[in-house]
């Protein structure tokens, strides 16, 4: 495996392995360690998305367990499709047990490095992604932006969260040394993840905020919203592809 430096945990083979290993409890985990805010911001998150139309079809990046789609369906229950995109086999076999059984006919899943991936150009209404940004350096994040203003039709909306470090908060010690100590004495004595949550949390304190990919998004000429959410712990981007 990959050394444990800078460079190597962003290389799209060692994100897979990481979440390979942790995909069967990466649920419960995110549920536990962010005391249930991932949820609220994953719904806050499509909230964002400027009006989809009836009959929308879109894509959800670095998809993870699709626990996104309940919110996307329940905000436009007649969407058409929604493809979702992930490197991670572990976390695509998750998705399927958890919520692709009832929902087979409107979602697709497309196993690949998602900035290797041949999505077509102006093919998406949408493009939604909730806490796979970590996994990306900045000038990954850079590819992304520029992938996400390819794929989206004129018109097109796309919104994304990741948790975030709360810079200038009073109580972000505390916050940090809950990401930094606390949750890997979770993984270590309850969740057995050999190290990989812990690492999500390096993820977390080196992605910073999406102030990055805001500007990236804005320099392809999207129109963008950047936003915190609970003192910054989450910060979110979303908006539009202008119609010309």
């Amino acid at each position: 495996m990959s050394s444990d430096t800078t460079d190597d945990i962003y290389d799209p083979a060692f994100v897979k392995d990481v979440f390979d290993r942790c995909s069967d409890q990466y649920i419960a985990f995110s549920w536990v360690c962010s005391f249930g805010f991932t949820e609220r911001w994953r719904r806050q998150c499509v909230e964002a998305l400027p009006e989809l139309a009836e009959g929308a079809t879109g894509y959800d990046l670095m998809a993870g367990t699709g626990e996104v789609w309940p919110h996307l369906l329940r905000r436009r229950p007649d969407l058409a499709t929604i493809t979702a995109v992930d490197i991670s086999s572990g976390m695509h076999r998750r998705a399927l047990e958890r919520l692709h059984r009832h929902r087979a006919h409107r979602i697709s899943f497309i196993e690949d490095d998602v900035l290797a991936s041949q999505l077509p150009d102006e093919s998406a209404d949408f493009v939604v992604s909730t806490f796979g940004l970590k996994t990306f350096d900045r000038d990954r994040q850079t590819l992304l932006a520029r992938l996400v203003a390819r794929v989206l039709k004129p018109g097109g909306s796309f919104a994304m969260i990741e948790a975030s470090d709360p810079k200038g908060w009073l109580l972000r010690p505390l916050y940090l040394f809950h990401l930094k100590t606390v949750l890997p004495l979770v993984e270590r004595f309850l969740l057995n993840g050999a190290q990989d949550f812990s690492r999500i949390g390096v993820y977390s304190t080196n992605f910073g905020d999406a102030g990055h990919i805001a500007e990236s998004l804005a320099a392809e000429g999207l129109e963008v919203r950047f936003r915190k959410h609970f003192f910054g712990c989450a910060t979110s981007v979303s908006g539009r592809k202008p119609l010309t």
